[in-house]
């Protein structure tokens, strides 16, 4: 009983940190083999993404989609529920900020920046809400719901910037600038750093308590440990389905808002580089921990952030961090596979 106990202690700590360190194993076997040296190679990446002021800058601001969209995969896992729609409800998200920051002028900005985060928050809701109504009431799987919604947003997105929201004479498919008052403001100066990031952090303050500290994070709990003890204990399974997945879907819708409102300023056809899809991978990799997920969304930001110096310092090519990031998730299945194992034998010994 005590060595389970242990084991339960240690391994969500212990699980990450030996799948980042296999990954980055990994990952510098694959800069040998381009030619290149891994401790010149990370020590460019790492070094320029968190050290130097405006590689922090852009670091922060690859970490603010991250972060948030990570949140609404979190949330839903805690309940029971794979939210793989994050990329969707990013781009949904998006849309709705846009549409205010277009068509709603004449604010002020301490009026027009929650009205077009609202929005966001909303649209991505919406998406998410769809989701869950459909498990919790039809009992469609939320994996194939949000995949399929994934590719619906993000064609809807497209059709929109190329037609109705097209800019007057644009070369590509992107929307008019939205109004600057619905624009969020810089944090460091003479950087891409905005406001967002303090948004995300604060978002995750909230999730914190809410999950560890309220009635509702119990019952979200619960639901995702045992729904038929959930049943008895009279939580209502379905509507926390429901609400679960609508709160990951706005979330996610945030990313989105943020990724216009803080950085483009208008709405482009391709909205995320896949922050949705990378926010699974960090979810996994944080094991449940909000402190986890924005500790993960850190370092995958600052890989994103530093690998185009690290090919121009190093000769790497910026394919190495996407392999990086894939290894993690491969090896922290793998853990998370082997810890399941050696749980079920100590419970057999014990």
């Amino acid at each position: 009983m005590i060595a389970t106990n242990r084991i339960k202690f240690i391994s969500p700590i212990l699980s990450p940190l030996i799948a980042l360190t296999f990954a980055l194993i990994v990952g510098a076997i694959l800069i040998l083999t381009a030619g290149a040296n891994p401790l010149t190679a990370y020590s460019a990446l790492f070094q320029e993404s968190l050290s130097t002021y405006f590689g922090f800058g852009n670091t922060l601001t690859k970490m603010t989609p991250l972060l948030f969209t990570s949140l609404g995969v979190l949330v839903a896992l805690r309940a029971g529920q794979f939210n793989i729609g994050g990329e969707g409800q990013i781009y949904l998200g998006a849309l709705g900020s846009t549409l205010i920051g277009l068509y709603v002028q004449g604010l002020p900005a301490v009026i027009h920046i929650p009205l077009a985060l609202l929005a966001g928050f909303l649209f991505g809701a919406i998406w998410g809400w769809i989701a869950g109504y459909l498990k919790a009431m039809r009992r469609v799987n939320e994996v194939i719901t949000t995949l399929l919604l994934n590719y619906i947003a993000v064609n809807l997105v497209s059709y929109l910037v190329q037609n109705p929201l097209m800019a007057p004479g644009a070369p590509s498919p992107y929307s008019p600038l939205i109004a600057k008052a619905s624009r969020l403001p810089i944090i460091l100066p003479e950087s891409l750093a905005h406001a967002g990031i303090l948004l995300a952090l604060i978002a995750a303050g909230i999730l914190w308590v809410l999950l560890v500290r309220s009635p509702l994070g119990y019952q979200i709990t619960t639901v995702g440990f045992n729904p038929t003890a959930a049943r008895y204990a009279y939580i209502s399974v379905e509507r926390t389905i429901i609400l679960v997945m609508a709160g990951a879907g706005g979330l996610a819708g945030l990313a989105g808002s943020c990724e216009v409102m803080g950085l483009k300023y208008r709405l482009f056809e391709q909205v995320s580089p896949g922050y949705g899809f990378d926010a699974i991978a960090i979810a996994l990799l944080s094991r449940g921990s909000v402190v986890g997920v924005v500790l993960t969304c850190l370092f995958f930001a600052a890989l994103r952030s530093g690998a185009n110096v690290m090919q121009r310092s190093a000769g790497v090519p910026v394919t190495v961090v996407y392999a990086i990031q894939g290894l993690t998730v491969l090896f922290i299945a793998i853990s998370l596979a082997v810890e399941r194992e050696i749980r079920i034998k100590m419970q057999k010994e014990d």
